[in-house]
């Protein structure tokens, strides 16, 4: 009950000459407001958890961005792999990419509308790890359209660590049959393309230059909403308008009681 709700109450009241509500009606009131009061407390609370841990969350990715580069993990720390210790941490890895196991995945980017290029990379130490090399528009969607930039050979790769996203989009499944990707679902592009020991990962290529200018990388958006505050300031003052509206109430039906005992 808010105070707005108490008010019409009251309202209607003196214009139909008022009489006191029975007990059971105002224990019923009492119960809802009741109610709802801890209920959007909770929810204040709640946010303000969230909010604690979301900027936990801005510290330590900020900190791992900032950070030198470490080996990417290998297949013994694969099971331990998860957002809280590894999402966006810059890793490097040396090996050989395999470009006839491209995968490109739907992407739209501050370059416009394309395609993420996924090429598994063998590493030195004999695991797989999926590389996103970048950004290509439509126009590339051809490896031949860029051959430049489709290294043989060693090459060395520093980038960040993306956790698998599987499924698909929102509203929109991958379709591997149709070799059509919306989302880079590591274990499905792996299966998919014949991959045996592909790391759970797969890694945001940084922004050097490739030859012949594609693919582009080093467009990793790192941003985090956290508009935790102000939903709990929201909840907070939603319980702040029912402990009002009762008390509105309360002192309305004592008043009534006073005036029929008079």
């Amino acid at each position: 009950m808010t105070a707005a709700v108490a008010g019409d109450m009251l309202a209607r009241d003196d214009a139909e000459g008022g009489r006191p509500r029975s007990g059971l009606a105002l224990a019923a009131v009492g119960v809802l407001a009741l109610a709802a009061f801890a209920g959007f407390v909770a929810l204040g609370l709640w946010q303000i958890e969230r909010r604690a841990w979301k900027l936990d969350l801005i510290s330590r990715v900020e900190t791992r961005l900032a950070a030198e580069p470490v080996a990417a993990p290998g297949p013994a720390a694969w099971p331990d792999v998860d957002a809280a210790r590894y999402e966006y941490l810059r890793v490097r890895l040396s090996g050989e990419f395999d470009h006839a196991r491209e995968t490109l995945v739907q992407a739209s980017t501050g370059l416009g509308s394309g395609y993420w290029a996924l090429t598994p990379l063998t590493t030195e130490q004999g695991f797989e790890v999926l590389v996103n090399r970048g950004f290509v528009p439509p126009e590339r969607r051809d490896p031949a359209t860029r051959a430049d930039g489709l290294p043989r050979g060693p090459a060395t790769v520093t980038g960040l660590l993306r956790l698998t996203e599987p499924d698909g989009a929102f509203l929109r499944s991958n379709e591997p049959d149709r070799d059509l990707w919306r989302s880079r679902d590591v274990a499905a592009i792996a299966k998919a393309k014949g991959l045996t020991d592909a790391a759970p990962y797969f890694v945001d290529a940084d922004g050097r230059s490739n030859a012949g200018g594609w693919p582009v990388g080093g467009l990793t958006v790192v941003r985090f909403r956290n508009n935790h505050l102000v939903y709990a300031l929201t909840w907070f003052g939603l319980a702040l308008m029912v402990a009002g509206g009762a008390g509105l109430l309360a002192r309305h039906e004592l008043r009534l009681r006073r005036a029929a005992r008079g």
